[in-house]
């Protein structure tokens, strides 16, 4: 069998035993297929299952000069995992990965926006146009949720149980978890739904999609990153933001505020809670607050 062989069969793995995201699996192949490309860029013919560390050196020696090191772990990592594979399935007996290790990281904390940061992209948004009404539910529910942008993408009308204060959400692994909703967040929804998505023809297939774009099908990733982007440069905000800002700033406020570190990885979705730990290193004045309320030997 070839490279292309075992990818696909590889690819079928992870979406069938391991349940991954389109996107995850996508990230995967793309790790496996620039080793092809290093392989045929230097006219070394060997398959998967005979491919020597050395050589897998040569490559991560190569891509070191490229990528920085977060980009370099990740590959190491993605390999790693494909090698594994092919042990599990006996095509292999040995991981070529053993002995590559990945570069060193430092923990990198995640950008947030301020309350008022917030406040104003929101207020940026021109209502005068119907995207506008959309855009503004997305935001608050990016904001109001901590969802991630694949999962606000994918969100449905099926999935709101307003009356119960949740939406449902399918996030990686296609894990699901009920996240509550304010009725702050659940009246933009509303709006956008009712007095602007009613008004939209909408192509078949994406009738159950709550956030649509104008020829009706379901918005992309790319878009809300650009809705985002320009918002940013519309109110002169100093600060490389993404959707996944808004999902930080989700976490940090609710930390700032009180909430149980507990109840945060189940609205995030985090499967460890040392995922979510890393909110408590946004803030120290927050730590000392809580120290002196609560220690007895305050």
């Amino acid at each position: 069998m070839n490279w292309k062989t075992f990818i696909k069969s590889y690819q079928s793995y992870l979406k069938i035993e391991r349940g991954l995201s389109k996107n995850t699996i996508d990230n995967y192949t793309f790790d496996i297929e620039r080793l092809c490309v290093f392989l045929e860029s230097k006219s070394i013919e060997v398959s998967p299952i005979k491919i020597s560390e050395d050589t897998i050196q040569q490559f991560i020696y190569t891509i070191s000069k490229e990528v920085n090191a977060r980009s370099q772990a990740r590959i190491i990592s993605g390999l790693k995992s494909f090698f594994s594979y092919l042990i599990f399935e006996d095509y292999r007996s040995d991981n070529p990965m053993e002995l590559i290790e990945a570069p060193r990281l430092g923990r990198k904390l995640p950008d947030t926006l301020s309350i008022q940061d917030i406040d104003a992209l929101i207020e940026a948004i021109d209502l005068s146009k119907p995207e506008g009404e959309r855009n503004r539910a997305m935001l608050e529910t990016l904001y109001g949720c901590g969802l991630r942008v694949s999962e606000l993408v994918n969100l449905k009308i099926s999935d709101l149980f307003f009356d119960e204060g949740f939406i449902k959400i399918t996030g990686k692994g296609n894990k699901q978890r009920f996240v509550p909703i304010s009725a702050v967040t659940q009246k933009f929804i509303l709006l956008y739904k009712d007095f602007i998505r009613n008004h939209l023809t909408i192509n078949k297939g994406h009738e159950d999609t709550l956030f649509l774009n104008r020829r009706g099908k379901q918005l992309t990733r790319a878009m809300v990153f650009t809705i985002i982007k320009d918002l940013a440069v519309k109110i002169n905000l100093n600060k490389s933001i993404s959707p996944h800002t808004f999902r930080h700033s989700f976490a940090t406020h609710l930390l700032e505020n009180g909430a149980d570190l507990r109840a945060i990885q189940l609205m995030l979705g985090h499967e460890s809670i040392t995922t979510t730990e890393i909110y408590v290193h946004l803030d120290r004045k927050h730590l000392t607050q809580i120290m002196n309320s609560f220690h007895p030997r305050k």
